[in-house]
């Protein structure tokens, strides 16, 4: 029995795997354009869709990325280190530095798409504030850009009858952020829940965060809770799931 026959991962994978094996020796470093379709085809014999979908993997996989009109290229992006636990410590947000000067060092960090409104609470999100349905909610939707690439969908949710003529309603929140304004307004956050599940992405998530296809997103629930359990925020987060490492470093 040959090798090929031994090997029983389909012809696109072992493709894929060799690109990336590649990629790894320095064949090809960041911003590299990797063999095309035409080139994998002709190398590899394989159809055309074999060749798609090796490079799929690759894209997928958040190695590569496409570039409309110029082919594929080994991505030159490095993912985010999103660290879970220290991130939401007091003392960054307390001493007014952002949550995301944990995770993104030195780098350009830009919010757009940033809109606040007011909202009428509807059933799931008035049940995790412990409000009535109805109950008017401050609602702050933004889009977090890194080194210029899309990286993390987010809309929070406040009780207006906490947040009303803060600060927490306008663009900016100032110096550490929602947290810091929730401290000073009586309701400092205390203890934090996040709950995590992936998916593929909605058609307009997959537009706003600029997603290669295949790449699924990663769901990010937080709670932030006051003293005796009181939820103070709701913030549902839609992360590229190929731009993100998510580290929980604690004491057993």
């Amino acid at each position: 029995m040959t090798n090929e026959r031994a090997d029983r991962r389909p012809k696109y994978q072992r493709i894929a795997d060799e690109l990336k094996e590649a990629i790894r020796a320095g064949q090809y470093v960041p911003g590299d354009r990797l063999p095309g379709e035409n080139d994998i085809m002709a190398t590899y014999d394989v159809a055309r869709m074999t060749a798609r979908q090796a490079l799929g993997v690759l894209q997928s996989e958040g190695i590569a990325e496409a570039r409309k009109g110029a082919g594929v290229f080994v991505r030159s992006f490095h993912p985010i280190r999103r660290r879970g636990i220290q991130r939401l410590s007091e003392r960054q947000w307390g001493s007014g530095k952002s949550i995301w000067s944990t995770d993104t060092e030195n780098r350009d960090l830009t919010v757009d798409q940033l809109e606040v409104t007011e909202e009428e609470a509807a059933e799931d999100i008035a049940l995790a504030l412990d409000v009535e349905p109805g109950s008017p909610v401050c609602v702050r939707s933004r889009r977090f850009v890194l080194d210029g690439k899309p990286v993390l969908l987010a809309r929070s949710y406040l009780p207006a009858a906490i947040v009303a003529g803060s600060a927490i309603t306008q663009d900016d929140t100032g110096p550490g952020g929602t947290y810091a304004r929730l401290a000073e307004l009586g309701h400092k956050p205390v203890h934090f829940r996040e709950e995590l599940r992936s998916r593929m992405p909605l058609a307009a998530e997959a537009e706003r965060l600029n997603l290669s296809m295949g790449t699924p997103v990663i769901l990010i629930t937080r709670t932030a809770f006051a003293e005796e359990g009181h939820p103070v925020e709701v913030n549902r987060m839609t992360l590229d799931s190929a731009a993100y490492i998510l580290e929980y470093d604690f004491d057993a």
